[in-house]
């Protein structure tokens, strides 16, 4: 299959735009053409806009929906995502892996603009990159991003900037507390890479954690939404090979390999100075991850979640 990360993504996007009222977005096209779609900075977004971008983030390679679950014995909706192209969707398209700073502003960047650019050494190491004629990218943001980054992203994917769709939305929004909660698969992915594992012996993958409430602000919004996946998110991984690699490796895989697991992520990252990169990072990760062997059969389950930093993180 020829992946295509960016037009697959635009072929979600351009029908979107018509309907941008629906999910309570707004839409506008910048002075050099760059088309700006605000699901949840300014505008008020919605459950719908945050699948919506998921969705987009995954390259169009996965599906998103809500289903229910529970947190400590209370009902609660999670966010499921189910994909058959994991590496692809996960970690060549919705890994946040693409800092974006134009003066004052700033953004993680995720979605399929980052295989155009491919700046990140993920990209060598799995020997992917696209020549596109869209750009299409999810910016986690508390500003709206201005021509200036358009510009930016033009210089570093080779894609123009009135060719550039960027969907924005802060951490405490519906929108983009949704689309953060629908990486327990891809930190997964990326937490296997990390450590050196062959991702693409992952065929398929599904994985939900608790949808945690709107947070007040963007930092508290910041570890709900980790807490989610770190404390609460359960990840199932088809893979192929054998199974004594699995079995060594496996420990290390959920959050709980981490020595920094235990307390809400709130409180790990302020004890850093709100910098994610004195963070441990093997703590991005579920709590929750089993593996299918699709060669042996065999199961192998790693780590468990922990339902009351989760209840506390949300004020339950």
């Amino acid at each position: 299959m020829s992946v295509m990360l960016n037009k697959r993504a635009n072929e979600l996007v351009e029908p979107m735009l018509s309907r941008i009222g629906d999910l309570r977005g707004t839409f506008v096209e910048l002075d050099n053409g760059g088309q700006l779609v605000d699901l949840g900075v300014k505008a008020e977004g919605s459950l719908e806009a945050g699948r919506f971008l998921a969705e987009v983030c995954l390259g169009g390679l996965g599906e998103v929906r809500i289903v229910p679950g529970e947190v400590g014995g209370i009902a609660w909706p999670h966010v499921q995502v189910v994909t058959d192209w994991p590496v692809e969707a996960c970690l060549l398209s919705q890994y946040a892996g693409w800092q974006i700073s134009v003066g004052k502003f700033f953004a993680m960047g995720s979605g399929p603009m980052r295989a155009a650019a491919a700046r990140e050494e993920l990209f060598a190491k799995l020997d992917y990159r696209e020549a596109a004629s869209h750009a299409i990218g999810v910016l986690e943001t508390g500003k709206l991003p201005t021509a200036e980054v358009f510009d930016l992203i033009a210089e570093k994917t080779g894609v123009p900037a009135d060719m550039t769709v960027l969907l924005a939305a802060r951490t405490a929004s519906l929108a983009g507390n949704f689309q953060v909660v629908a990486r327990s698969v891809e930190t997964s992915l990326h937490k296997l890479f990390e450590l050196g594992f062959d991702v693409w012996r992952v065929r398929s993958a599904i994985g939900v954690a608790p949808l945690p409430p709107v947070a007040k602000d963007d930092f508290a919004g910041i570890g709900r939404t980790n807490d989610a996946i770190l404390y609460g998110g359960r990840v199932t991984l088809m893979v192929r090979g054998d199974d004594e690699s699995i079995a060594a490796i496996g420990p290390r895989v959920p959050s709980s390999g981490s020595a920094a697991h235990g307390k809400p992520f709130a409180d790990i990252f302020e004890d850093a100075g709100r910098d994610f990169y004195k963070i441990d990072q093997h703590l991005f990760s579920p709590a929750e991850v089993v593996f299918h062997n699709l060669d042996t059969g065999r199961v192998q389950a790693f780590g468990g979640v922990t339902p009351d930093v989760v209840r506390r993180s949300f004020g339950l």
